[in-house]
């Protein structure tokens, strides 16, 4: 059973940011976010207590700064994000999955490169 907790859409830019500093205060936060989204620092403190009470995040208080630390790594994160996803949209088949979305995007030579180099990995060819 995974217990990464479901992380918002707005939640996950506020735990990107913490993911890239550890240990940042609120108020850095705050000056980071003001500059890419139109949140009011009220709004970014709350998605820090929605993200503390889901247990992906703590605190220490340093002086008056209260300075965050992400308990869930950005890949547990991703995983779980990704595990869901595959779930309910695609009813947990990896390959109607990959299908889709290789017909739906362009992908660039280096891509393709990439994903044949993925498949030849997991058949166990060099």
């Amino acid at each position: 059973m995974d217990n990464t907790p479901r992380i918002s859409d707005a939640e996950w830019q506020v735990i990107k940011v913490i993911w890239q500093r550890p240990g940042i205060s609120a108020q850095e936060i705050i000056e980071e976010l003001e500059h890419s989204s139109s949140w009011s620092p009220a709004t970014i403190k709350t998605l820090l207590n929605r993200l503390l009470k889901k247990k992906a995040l703590r605190f220490e208080k340093e002086g008056k700064a209260y300075c965050y630390h992400a308990l869930v790594s950005e890949e547990e994160c991703r995983q779980s994000e990704s595990d869901s996803f595959l779930s309910r949209v695609f009813d947990g088949a990896l390959s109607p999955m990959l299908a889709h979305f290789i017909r739906s995007r362009p992908l660039s030579e280096e891509e393709l490169n990439e994903l044949e180099s993925l498949v030849r990995q997991k058949k166990g060819k060099p």
